[in-house]
């Protein structure tokens, strides 16, 4: 990420989100309301980008569908963009709602970008405090747009602004009202992002003053990340795009390794999705181009 410059990929994230939302079918993660965080020129112009740079993912597809954009825009968004943040997301949120039926009353969301949770489940205003922590950037920007299209934000709703890249400050969460209450975390399209030393930081600092019974939904890629291709090479794609978008990708792990990890900081994983149970979870008998991502892991963590 550019110094002082809200995430492109949380952006892109977004409109994959409300593309899908609007377009696919069946749909795996409705989100109904992040279309309206998105202005027509920011629409407007990933979608010429993506369409104009079609070459760059797939040159057989170019050729195929030359002159029809909305066909090269469905294959690049559901081939290259969606499919991982669909199915975390839905993930993270079917574990989440789990967990409000025993009683979670905390929510804390790292890297929230342009998250909708709080809006899509008003009901829960006076039952979950959520607070999202991202770079001050990114969330500056999420604040404008949501004042911009008349978006309240409710009363639950709390803004913690962070650099994880930085020394972690547990203040600026307890300033917001958050409280040593059993926590729910999660840990979307960062990992990546984050050097090792800086990952292992940012979950020690969050889990040590919650209690036993808090647990995080964090995703990863293994360590395949670099070699493998992917279908049309886009596992190869996704890694440059990061890199020309600023936001260059750091850490892979195996198993054992974020297993072990993990385990420093008191952590159990309770689930372990594998790009092959995300598949048979999430995508299985789409007649779309949806698939799992190769290298990309879902993890269930609790705190012993």
């Amino acid at each position: 990420m550019r110094k002082g410059e809200s995430s492109i990929t949380s952006l892109i994230s977004a409109f994959s989100r409300a593309y899908h939302s609007q377009f696919d079918t069946p749909v795996i993660f409705n989100d109904y309301i992040v279309k309206d965080l998105i202005s027509e020129k920011e629409r407007s112009d990933i979608k010429e980008n993506m369409v104009q740079g079609i070459q760059f993912f797939n040159d057989d597809i170019a050729q195929k569908f030359k002159g029809k954009s909305e066909e090269i825009l469905k294959w690049i968004t559901q081939v290259q963009l969606s499919p991982t943040t669909l199915a975390r997301s839905a993930y993270c949120e079917q574990v989440l709602l789990n967990e409000i039926k025993l009683g979670l009353k905390q929510y804390v969301i790292l890297g929230a970008g342009l998250d909708t949770f709080c809006f899509r489940y008003p009901e829960l205003e006076k039952r979950l405090e959520i607070f999202e922590i991202d770079y001050p950037a990114t969330q500056e920007f999420k604040k404008r747009r949501l004042s911009e299209v008349n978006l309240k934000v409710p009363s639950n709703l709390h803004f913690v602004p962070m650099d994880f890249t930085k020394n972690i400050s547990y203040q600026h969460l307890i300033d917001e009202g958050f409280t040593n209450d059993k926590t729910f975390f999660s840990l979307l399209g960062v990992s990546y992002y984050l050097t090792k030393e800086e990952l292992s930081s940012l979950i020690d600092s969050m889990f040590a003053n919650v209690p036993s019974g808090s647990s995080i939904v964090i995703d990863f890629a293994d360590e395949n990340l670099f070699e493998e291709k992917g279908i049309s090479n886009r596992v190869e794609k996704m890694v440059k795009l990061a890199l020309l978008g600023g936001e260059p990708m750091k850490s892979c792990y195996s198993y054992n390794e974020i297993e072990s990890m993990l385990e420093k900081s008191g952590l159990l994983i309770y689930e372990h999705l594998s790009p092959s149970k995300i598949n048979e979870r999430y995508f299985s008998n789409r007649k779309d181009y949806l698939s799992a991502f190769e290298t990309i892991h879902y993890l269930h963590v609790v705190k012993k």
